[in-house]
């Protein structure tokens, strides 16, 4: 048994058919290649986070002309619910993926109706999963307008959160950039509203992401694959760790921390994975824990009954064996 869930609870279907929310970000692109690779992707959606909508709408259109992608692209959201938009260009860089000289895209946005696009897809074909890396403005908004989608997923495994944060003591970028609209995808699981989903929320947040990282030899292993994509990826991952090694004291990183392939993982390779079911809320007004997603731990017989599969431990080693392969498919 892992994390108190049966090994017949944690088999994942062959190649889980998915929507991929993101904002790419160095670690949305390799999400990207990972889902590429072992899901059936029905559509990638983008929203404004590590960049401005335009521009990581255009990476994730560079990404998918790389790799050959056959899903169509679906522009979303270019600011949160209720906040001004907050962007990770310390990370990134201004472009998103900064650290490489990526070709300019060849294939055009099939739509600029994310929100729309993910309603229809759900409703015309039950049992996907939602995969968001960003913000999760677009997955509010869908959930907002059509309170029915939720009840017709697989579930949503969304990387994000944690019990520390990055852009905030308290909060992750990805909850912090959006609060209100994750709000209403955390509260959307919470097994106390009336006719709450049957479907399974997972939150890969920082305590797991953190054990996964792109030391100097991970680096050097994926140029050693060669081809086109590999040696992009790498100098992107230089760029990414060299930004986390800075804004860290000496020694804290050994590299930038890969976050949003595990989100794709937690569907595909689910036993790579310990975890604990827990009741998470969404801080939206904090004035030092606006952003910070709440984890119960407490031991008390009376707290609130588990709305999520919060990740706690990863095998990295394999995690990072199976992102090698996913880029390798596509090298």
């Amino acid at each position: 048994m892992l994390g108190g869930m049966t090994n017949s609870e944690l088999v994942a279907p062959s190649r889980p058919r998915v929507i991929l929310d993101c904002d790419p970000g160095h670690d949305d692109a390799v999400a990207l290649v990972v889902a590429a690779h072992f899901c059936d992707v029905q559509g990638v959606t983008t929203v404004a986070g590590n960049a401005p909508l335009e521009q990581t709408t255009h990476n994730a259109l560079v990404i998918r002309d790389l790799i050959g992608l056959d899903a169509p692209i679906h522009r979303g959201s270019d600011r949160p619910l209720v906040a001004a938009p907050r962007h990770a260009s310390s990370i990134h860089g201004k472009s998103g993926l900064d650290g490489a000289d990526l070709p300019a895209p060849t294939t055009e946005l099939d739509g600029v109706d994310a929100i729309e696009f993910i309603v229809e897809t759900c409703r015309a074909d039950e049992g996907l999963w939602l995969i968001p890396t960003g913000p999760l403005t677009n997955i509010g908004r869908a959930f907002k307008m059509a309170p029915d989608v939720a009840n017709r997923l697989a579930g949503v495994s969304l990387m994000g959160g944690g019990s520390f944060g990055n852009f905030s003591a308290s909060a992750e970028f990805n909850i912090w950039a959006d609060p209100d609209a994750a709000a209403i995808v955390f509260d959307a699981f919470d097994p106390s509203t009336p006719g709450n989903p049957d479907g399974r929320l997972v939150m890969a947040g920082l305590d797991v992401t953190h054990q996964f990282q792109l030391t100097p030899s991970r680096i050097e292993r994926t140029r050693k694959l060669g081809g086109t994509l590999a040696p992009a990826l790498a100098g992107l991952f230089e760029f990414f760790s060299a930004a986390y090694i800075e804004r860290h004291h000496p020694g804290a990183m050994q590299g930038a921390a890969l976050h949003d392939p595990l989100a794709v993982l937690a569907v595909t390779h689910p036993e790579l994975f310990e975890r604990e079911h827990r009741h998470v809320v969404v801080e939206t007004r904090g004035e030092h824990t606006a952003g910070m997603t709440v984890i119960d731990e407490r031991l008390l017989r009376e707290r609130s009954a588990p709305n999520c599969e919060v990740l706690t431990a990863v095998d990295d080693a394999a995690a990072f064996a199976l992102v090698v392969e996913a880029v390798a498919a596509f090298t």
